[in-house]
């Protein structure tokens, strides 16, 4: 197995069919992005046959029959809600491939549809002039990728199937990772290292967004390993309709689930104007990105009810054209925190509110500084000397204004910065130090000294 996904990792790295593309800013993609507006999410997989979206793992592929499948029809109706994109599931938590890979044989080619659907998909939506994304879950309850049992076979796995799927099918506007180190996955970016997926999707197609579905648990105001801020709706993440400061997704099935139930077809879906009014026009005021879930049947085909809805849909609501211009936005976080769970220190701490709640890699607990310190300051204590070159300082609420950050090198304290930023996010980048300390020493602060996460990171450049 391991010979067979080098072979196929090799050989799709050097195929004919890898395109060049001419390399566009992060910033401009975001802002493309954002453009965008409103698109389509297609939950169509094997849990379509098993009227649950979490199926059992072992499900044969003889239940993955879609004798009507039509993309076109999916294309179709997404033109008809004036959508400009579409995204589909080509793999999802029970591991069952839609494409033709050569990575496993539970995959559609040994069902009895016999066709690559990912590939129909991005044929009927190019077609019909409408974008391309691709949606991929790296739990994979089938092939046995989840918390605690990553193996190195197994995330050469997950490269080669995303090699495929980004050499393939021609140009991906966006790929949206799911089930990495979110609530319904446990699996961190550790065990599956994010910066080497990161920088794999970007050799292959440098113009591709790469967003995971982590929004629960980072703040707001940062990137923290995705380049578009998502919220999974469905899961009760929010996005502020008056705050938000980041490229965002926001995703909703018009359904009550995301995959097909047989129920769907005699109920009704969320109302068009709602979903217009509530969803479409506000999150595209604060530059959020809305998709919206449409479940395609058994036959492989969209519903009577939703094809209706999706058309009221287009009849009130337009892409009145790109959106304001964006911020400039520090690039996303993609490394591992190396600060997470180190010996810290501190000055003297308020209450129970001790040093390691700023480092135990949990936004929701802070180090709280006693408010009788006059120049409070924070530190990580690392084993060894360790090489890093950016330092994030997080903040539950905006506070610290002026502070100094400094690493200690041979028993020599050398300053990093010195200076003012009333950022929530403090983001400092810089060329690679060597040190076995990192500190902040807190000079000007609105209120109580608080930090949520004091995060080190070695990133590659």
């Amino acid at each position: 197995m391991k010979k067979l996904i080098c072979t196929v990792f090799c050989a799709l790295l050097l195929s004919s069919t890898v395109f060049a593309q001419e390399k566009q800013t992060l910033q401009q993609l975001q802002q493309q992005f954002v453009d965008l507006k409103f698109g389509m999410f297609i939950h169509f997989n094997i849990p379509t046959y098993m009227n649950q979206d979490w199926p059992d793992p072992e499900a044969s592929p003889s239940i993955f029959n879609p004798t009507k499948l039509n993309c076109d029809q999916w294309a179709k109706a997404a033109k008809s809600a004036n959508m400009s994109y579409g995204c589909l599931t080509t793999k999802h938590h029970s591991g069952f491939c839609i494409w033709d890979t050569k990575t496993t044989d539970y995959n559609v080619m040994n069902s009895p549809l016999k066709r690559d659907v990912v590939k129909e998909f991005t044929d009927a939506f190019r077609a019909n002039g409408l974008k391309v994304m691709l949606y991929y879950s790296i739990l994979d309850t089938h092939h046995r990728i989840r918390p605690n049992s990553i193996t190195h076979k197994d995330v050469e796995m997950i490269k080669a199937q995303l090699t495929e799927l980004l050499t393939n099918y021609g140009p991906i506007s966006a790929l949206i990772i799911d089930g990495w180190d979110a609530p319904w996955s446990r699996i961190s970016y550790d065990d599956v290292p994010f910066e080497d997926i990161y920088n794999l999707v970007k050799s292959l197609q440098p113009n591709c967004v790469m967003m995971d579905l982590n929004g629960a648990k980072y703040p707001a105001e940062g990137l923290y390993y995705t380049d578009i801020k998502t919220y999974e709706m469905g899961a009760g993440q929010r996005i502020s309709k008056q705050y938000n400061s980041m490229p965002a997704l926001a995703c909703l099935p018009i359904n009550s689930a995301w995959f097909w139930k047989t129920n769907f077809p005699a109920d009704s879906v969320k109302n068009p104007a709602m979903l217009v009014n509530n969803y479409i026009i506000p999150f595209n005021k604060v530059d959020c990105n809305f998709i919206l879930n449409v479940a395609p049947n058994r036959d492989g085909l969209i519903d009577d009810n939703t094809l209706t809805a999706l058309k009221t849909i287009g009849k009130i609501w337009k892409n009145d054209g790109p959106a304001p211009k964006l911020p400039t936005i520090d690039p996303p976080i993609i490394s591992s925190n190396l600060a997470k769970n180190q010996p810290s220190n501190s000055s003297w701490s308020d209450d129970m509110n001790i040093m390691d709640f700023a480092n135990d890699d949990d936004f929701t607990t802070s180090w709280i500084s006693n408010p009788t310190v006059k120049s409070p300051w924070y530190e990580i204590d690392f084993d060894k000397d360790k090489g890093f070159n950016t330092i994030v300082i997080a903040e539950q609420k905006q506070n610290i204004t002026n502070y100094r950050l400094e690493y200690c090198s041979n028993g020599v304290w050398k300053t990093l910065f010195d200076g003012e930023n009333g950022k929530k996010i403090k983001i400092h980048r810089f060329d690679r130090v060597w040190g076995n300390k990192v500190r902040i020493s807190i000079a000007k602060a609105d209120h109580q000294v608080s930090i949520a996460e004091f995060q080190v990171y070695n990133e590659r450049r």
